[in-house]
């Protein structure tokens, strides 16, 4: 299968050498206590049903000494899942899908160090009653997911086939995520495409690093251009392919222009300007009305698991940004002045 987005194995069986054929959804019907033969087929449909490393449908049939894995874009349940009255700013919601606006702050799923106060401690409560949320998924409804302290829109699955639908478009890239960030300098060219692979840091495990070879890693593909110069930071635009951990960020690291702010990748020291003292205060000040990486998820568009129609989101830039933006705006409107 393509290497578009990480697939983890969730379940495993191998075919019993006196198997006499027999429809797949059948098969794992029998074998999986919780796993209706609906769901089965909605996973199957969508790809996420592989036998010996090919996807099948529903109808496939297994045969003695078949190697069935069912795969999905999150990794298999780590820890216990408590549903918390956590408030959501909910941008829209039907039957199928939820789109939410998340802070910065917020983590998406509950992790070591993170066990409570997530987004899916939210969703358990706000959809309890959905059975997607009930069965005791890792990541229940999650399709794809931004960092702690970036914020933004994010789409949410409420019920199977719109997991697997909506997992499949991410797959095969048909969605369409654009953020906006503040980073240090200005890119030159002020528009174009980075395409370097993306993979764990060699000594830290934690952050990501770019391998320019391309022999390591996987491949990520960010596109931007510049809305707007503010001296010695940009606003700009960046366009995903593909949707790597930490990909926008360490691809705008790579090419020296890390996100203002952005303790992990080297964008929270004065990178460029002046020595004045009086500058340097400016950028402390903007550091603490910004304290994490200046990026926002501002729209995300997809085609609905139900109807197909083409669903567009897009979201104001959070306070913190604009304040700051507002400040560079003075900043270099003074210094203009002064010139």
């Amino acid at each position: 299968m393509p290497e578009q987005q990480e697939l983890y194995e969730h379940f495993r069986f191998v075919v019993d050498g006196g198997q006499s054929l027999l429809r797949i959804d059948k098969y794992l019907s029998v074998r999986m206590d919780k796993a209706s033969r609906t769901r089965i087929q909605n996973a199957a449909n969508a790809g996420n049903i592989l036998v010996n490393s090919i996807s099948v449908k529903p109808n496939y049939r297994v045969k003695p000494d078949d190697i069935i894995q069912i795969v999905l874009p999150n990794p298999p349940r780590e820890i216990e899942l408590i549903p918390q009255n956590i408030p959501l700013d909910i941008v829209y919601e039907d039957t199928d899908v939820l789109v939410v606006n998340k802070a910065a702050g917020m983590v998406v799923h509950p992790a070591y160090g993170n066990y409570s106060g997530t987004l899916v401690n939210a969703l358990m409560y706000h959809l309890k009653d959905l059975p997607l949320f009930s069965i005791g998924e890792a990541r229940p409804g999650l399709v794809h997911r931004i960092d702690k302290n970036t914020s933004g829109i994010l789409v949410v699955a409420k019920n199977e086939h719109a997991l697997n639908n909506l997992s499949r478009q991410f797959y095969e890239r048909t969605t369409d995520r654009r953020y906006h960030a503040l980073v240090w300098g200005a890119p030159n060219p002020a528009e174009g495409t980075i395409t370097e692979h993306v993979g764990r840091n060699i000594r830290d495990r934690k952050i990501m690093q770019v391998f320019e070879d391309g022999s390591t890693g996987k491949p990520a593909i960010t596109h931007y251009k510049t809305l707007e110069n503010l001296g010695y930071i940009t606003l700009i635009e960046c366009k995903l392919e593909t949707g790597r951990t930490h990909q926008i960020r360490v691809h705008l690291s790579h090419i020296k222009h890390p996100i203002f702010n952005d303790e992990e990748y080297g964008g929270n020291r004065i990178l460029k300007g002046t020595t004045f003292s009086k500058y340097r205060q400016f950028v402390e000040n903007c550091f603490s009305m910004l304290p994490r990486q200046a990026l926002h998820a501002k729209s995300l568009a997809f085609n609905h698991p139900v109807t197909g129609e083409r669903l567009s989101f897009d979201s104001e830039l959070p306070e913190d940004m604009k304040t700051v933006i507002a400040k560079w705006r003075n900043y270099i409107s003074g210094r203009e002045l002064d010139e």
